[in-house]
């Protein structure tokens, strides 16, 4: 992290979107945890990758909000600083409505903005490095990696090659351990 990096981190009025956050913590993950984990893990590979600009740093952090708290208004996010609106603006693009899987991925890499793919990315990255064996059965395994094949390899494409490579070796090696798997049996 260079010193500009830092700066801007060092700047960033993030402590209200994380309190907002929490209220993921009582929304549990297939792999375990819960969702507030899920969104620190999704800063953290954003932070990682060197992105400092704070509208999608705290985007990151409310990310599922709006998906997994029913009813929950986005005013409450609006009201925090300056940047709320923006903040709101970027996760509802990513925020999947009442559009299948494929419909909502097909959208956002279609037509969401540059900020909203690199925070898919960021949470598809999140997503595949929990992708395992032992919580979710193989069919559904192999779709996940399929649907981020198609749809958020080119988008990582598009605006990370970095991050591009990360999505490439995750779905790589997910595809190894689904076929040692299949091997075994």
């Amino acid at each position: 992290m260079n010193d500009n990096e830092k700066q801007l981190l060092v700047d960033l009025r993030l402590a209200p979107y994380i309190q907002k956050a929490t209220a993921l913590i009582g929304k549990t993950r297939k792999v375990g945890g819960n969702q507030f984990r899920h969104a620190m893990a999704t800063l953290a590979i954003l932070i990682d990758y060197h992105y400092t600009y704070p509208v999608l740093l705290k985007a990151s952090v409310i990310h599922d909000l709006f998906e997994d708290i029913e009813g929950y208004d986005p005013l409450n996010i609006i009201i925090i600083d300056d940047d709320g609106f923006d903040v709101v603006n970027l996760v509802m693009e990513v925020t999947k409505g009442n559009e299948s899987k494929v419909e909502y991925l097909k959208r956002v890499k279609e037509t969401a903005t540059y900020y909203a793919k690199i925070l898919k990315v960021a949470d598809r990255i999140s997503n595949l490095t929990d992708l395992h064996n032992d919580i979710f059965d193989i069919d559904y395994m192999i779709k996940y990696l399929n649907e981020t094949e198609e749809f958020v390899f080119p988008m990582a494409l598009e605006v990370d090659q970095n991050m591009a490579i990360e999505v490439k070796d995750l779905i790589a090696k997910r595809r190894e351990m689904i076929h040692l798997i299949l091997n075994d049996l």
